[in-house]
């Protein structure tokens, strides 16, 4: 006798598949600078993140389309433990896809940070 999968929950959230990740919707997910600051911070911790761990200078609803759009487009994974909502950087499924990309836009977007700290 086989046994039936559970049943989604309503608290189970999609992603795309490895082989599924665009390029095109990385680069859009990455375009803003809220969602590259908190991409960044993920990168920086190298461990999973609550929502409520980013300091960003926006509204609570912005804030979650903003995680949203970094999940939809196979940047972040995001799962529940308990009643947090954790985040996770997608670093080896964008690695796999795209080699080199992730590295070289945190480096990018550190130089521009670094820069403009300096003005």
């Amino acid at each position: 006798m086989t046994t039936a999968a559970p049943a989604p929950s309503s608290r189970d959230l999609p992603h795309p598949a490895r082989e599924e990740i665009r390029l095109e919707g990385v680069l859009h997910a990455l375009s803003d600078p809220m969602r590259l600051r908190i991409v960044r911070e993920l990168a920086a911790q190298d461990t999973e993140l609550a929502c409520s761990a980013f300091d960003v200078p926006v509204t609570k609803s912005t804030t979650t389309h903003h995680f949203r759009v970094l999940r939809e487009a196979g940047v972040i994974r995001q799962i529940y433990r308990g009643t947090a909502k954790m985040n996770g950087l997608r670093r080896d499924d964008l690695d796999d896809r795209f080699p080199g990309l992730l590295d070289c836009l945190l480096a990018a977007a550190a130089r521009q940070a670094a820069r403009l700290d300096e003005d």
